[in-house]
């Protein structure tokens, strides 16, 4: 199987003591497997860059074809010649067309869906200053039960 294709995608999420109040969502389209990681909505396209390149490329290799909507921080000048140097095709789904990634957009829910019952039905995680219902928290075990699913 060749390099891997990815379909990007924000949500907000509520905000938490560090500031983090947006999830990057990462599905990689063949496996459908996901990487859920905190942000936040102000990040720049650079920033979102290094997630990421730190996050994703580091560790899976470089794509393909990234796929998104075409938020600023996926179509910048600085993404552009990003996807020049690693030379991968990027994807923008059409203005109020999302089915265009419609993979990514379902598990973007999805995800989505799942945080929110962990927080509001009292899912408790154990850190080092008691137990929280906090999503940042719970976020890796949220993305773990989704990758486990079947798909």
């Amino acid at each position: 199987m060749g390099n891997p294709q990815y379909g990007l995608g924000y949500r907000t999420c509520p905000r938490r003591q560090r500031k983090l109040n947006a999830c990057l969502i990462i599905v990689e389209r063949f496996r459908k497997s996901v990487r859920c990681l905190p942000c936040h909505k102000e990040y720049t396209a650079i920033d979102t860059s290094l997630i990421f390149w730190n996050n994703i490329v580091s560790a899976c290799g470089v794509p393909n074809i990234i796929i998104s909507d075409r938020d600023l921080k996926f179509t910048s000048e600085f993404w552009t010649n990003l996807y020049d140097i690693l030379g991968t095709k990027p994807a923008f789904s059409t203005a109020y067309h999302p089915q265009t990634d419609g993979l990514a957009e379902r598990v973007i829910q999805t995800m989505e869906d799942i945080l929110r019952r962990f927080c509001a039905y009292g899912m408790e995680y154990k850190e080092h200053e008691g137990y929280t219902h906090d999503w940042v928290t719970l976020l890796p075990a949220v993305q773990l039960a989704y990758n486990k699913m079947r798909q």
